[in-house]
């Protein structure tokens, strides 16, 4: 059975007056997907994800999100289809219950100042499910980078949303906590269908945890597919201009890319190799 589209993006062009456009931008992400956007700096990440929740405007094209155009949305309607993780992060001085039950305002109704019980349901779920539970009377000011992060991805999915964006998750974190956020992106992504989107430096990650990537380049798409047809040595090289090694991963058969100093490469010439 085929899985209908969450994520159905044509032609599309948006970007800033005069300056840094992406232009034609056309891919399918299937419900259920975890996805992934990779890309060097101003290959117009940022700037796509910026279009998909509508901060900027379409110059062209259209961007459906299960089959309904972002742009004839209202924002109550945008936030329950659509929760976003952001990269940049500002500590809040409050508790992990209060700051995850902001996630439900796009669900209020005129007039409710509280509450409901099953805002408090939802919040105490997707506390559970992110294990930020022992947490919930923290201040988020006083937390770690990585408790955080898990905080605000509970947030996000107390929206219940059909698509989850996270632009640079793991970009301040240490290998230990880059590790736990993405297995519990993909743990949700496998137990709730989630479909994810997520743009991602590190191309590791992004091979071993995503099932497709698209890789843009000076605002368009360069390529797209599995990891395995886009993370190749000539892909890499092409796009971002660095001698690159790419192998299997033994034991979950992902690509991964090794780097090559400039004196191995200078090394390696003068002796013939």
């Amino acid at each position: 059975m085929m899985k209908k589209e969450m994520l159905d993006i044509k032609n599309f062009s948006c970007g800033y007056a005069s300056k840094f456009n992406i232009e034609n931008i056309s891919f399918c992400i299937p419900q259920g997907s975890f996805a992934g956007i990779i890309g060097p700096n101003g290959s117009g990440k940022t700037t796509l994800f910026r279009g998909i929740t509508n901060e900027l405007s379409p110059l062209s094209g259209i961007i459906k999100v299960n089959g309904h155009d972002i742009r004839k949305l209202r924002y109550k309607e945008r936030a329950q289809r659509i929760a976003v993780v952001s990269q940049n992060f500002e500590a809040v001085n409050m508790n992990v219950e209060d700051y995850l039950l902001l996630g439900r305002i796009p669900y209020q109704r005129r007039l409710q100042f509280f509450e409901s019980k099953k805002d408090i349901e939802i919040v105490n779920k997707y506390m559970s499910l992110t294990k930020v539970d022992c947490l919930k009377n923290k201040l988020m000011t006083e937390m770690s980078g990585g408790e955080q992060q898990l905080a605000n991805i509970a947030r996000a999915l107390t929206q219940e949303p059909d698509l989850l964006l996270l632009d640079e998750p793991t970009s301040q974190l240490d290998i230990s906590h880059q590790v736990q956020v993405l297995n519990l992106i993909q743990r949700l992504n496998q137990q709730l269908g989630l479909t994810v989107l997520m743009n991602i430096h590190d191309l590791n990650l992004a091979g071993e945890y995503c099932d497709y990537l698209i890789m843009l380049d000076s605002g368009k798409i360069h390529t797209q597919g599995t990891p395995e047809k886009v993370l190749t040595y000539k892909n890499i090289e092409e796009v971002y201009d660095t001698v690159v090694v790419t192998e299997t991963n033994p034991i979950s058969k992902k690509p991964v890319i090794f780097l090559v100093s400039e004196q191995v490469l200078k090394q390696n010439k003068s002796s013939g190799n």
